[in-house]
């Protein structure tokens, strides 16, 4: 009983603590303000030039329908068809992959607001989170309000928390058994929508409720937990029990092939977004006794964020145009598919500005930057 007052009144300080600090923080505005309004403006100018709306086309749709049945349809064969252990086992291997797939190009897009003009669409295609095991609500306000607006800020973009067991900051406490997660991190990576499906959502709710970022949703913390809990029942009893009960084989090779789901999406998932932001290019600002971080908010975004793989289509297809996570940082209310495109405008108004632009030539050179930095964080600090 000790043990877990101690461990609640510890949660409690962090909150305190995560919260006065936020509040803290704001960006100069005469730091380079003119870079991001000449951007906007020539983004803009394309858009209208090109009669183009910024939201999802067609292919946009054809990949939206194909990923949720690269989800859907396995678990169909799964549940009715299926009698091979390797034919099981690699269905739910393609679950991973197409569970990855809505989430990186459909509920991505669908809860920054960028997939369509019409905001039911948004809000039902965002709901696409729950088919997977997370919440919507707590997924925007770690996406969109923490990472988007602090990003690798120690402390604040809760990306860079992992938990003890990972150090993705310079600024975060070295521990001994961090000169290790070269090798062990990997792993770790594979267990993210895991752990997100079991518990991490309950005290997501916890912490937001504490720092009273729930009421940026418009939900109370009673009826967030409630969503929750309901959304947990039906996502186990579907994608779980229905297989236990029709699928031919054992149950627990049916638990092994829900982990291999899970480990196959996380691992996917992890290696999308790390190599954006967790690279020896990465600046990882520390704002001033003021609070105030000395640069503007989208140059901050330009030195903590690098793209990766530009001229691979197919890649930049399947993440959702996340290989373009520059574009991403600077206009997450743009739908992914125009990335490509608006990547020239972005890479020449950097350079204009004498401003850096990091970009990778394929996703190994990005992988290994990540490597790298993984590495540099293991040394114990001097």
């Amino acid at each position: 009983m000790l043990k877990i007052c101690s461990i609640l009144k510890v949660m409690i300080n962090f909150v305190n603590t995560f919260q006065e600090t936020m509040q803290k923080i704001s960006y100069s505005k005469t730091h380079n303000p003119e870079f991001y309004k000449t951007l906007q403006q020539r983004v803009r100018a394309y858009f209208r030039e090109n009669n183009k709306t910024k939201f999802a086309n067609t292919n946009m749709k054809i990949k939206t329908v194909f990923m949720l049945v690269l989800y859907i349809f396995p678990f169909i064969a799964i549940t009715t068809i299926a009698d091979n252990r390797w034919v099981i086992m690699g269905l739910w291997f393609l679950m991973g992959i197409g569970m990855a797939g809505i989430g990186l190009s459909i509920m991505h897009d669908a809860n920054h607001g960028a997939y369509s003009k019409n905001d039911r669409v948004n809000k039902y295609l965002g709901l696409l989170l729950y088919l997977l095991g997370g919440s919507d609500v707590n997924w925007r306000i770690q996406h969109n309000i923490l990472h988007h607006t602090y990003t690798n800020v120690t402390g604040i973009d809760e990306d860079l928390n992992p938990g003890n067991i990972l150090r993705f900051s310079p600024h975060t406490k070295w521990r001994s058994f961090h000169k290790f997660q070269v090798y062990y991190a990997w792993f770790f990576y594979g267990l993210m929508t895991f752990a997100w499906a079991l518990i991490k959502d309950y005290r997501q709710a916890y912490r937001y409720h504490r720092m009273d970022l729930t009421k940026t949703q418009g939900i109370t913390y009673q009826n967030l937990l409630f969503k929750i809990i309901l959304s947990k029942i039906l996502y186990f009893s579907i994608i779980l029990v229905l297989p236990f009960l029709f699928s031919p084989v054992e149950w627990w090779f049916t638990l092994l092939c829900f982990f291999l789901m899970h480990f196959v999406c996380g691992i996917i998932l992890s290696l999308i977004f790390q190599p954006a932001h967790v690279v020896p290019t990465s600046n990882y600002p520390v704002p001033e006794n003021s609070g105030q971080i000395d640069a503007d908010w989208a140059v901050s975004q330009l030195y903590n964020t690098s793209n990766f793989a530009p001229k691979s289509r197919f890649f930049s297809w399947y993440v959702g145009g996340l290989n373009f996570q520059i574009e991403h940082h600077l206009f997450p209310n743009i739908c992914h598919v125009h990335y490509p495109q608006l990547s020239e405008i972005v890479k020449k108004t950097a350079q204009e500005f004498q401003l850096p632009y990091f970009s990778e030539k394929t996703f190994f050179h990005a992988l290994r930057s990540h490597f790298q930095m993984l590495k540099q964080l293991s040394c114990k600090p001097q």
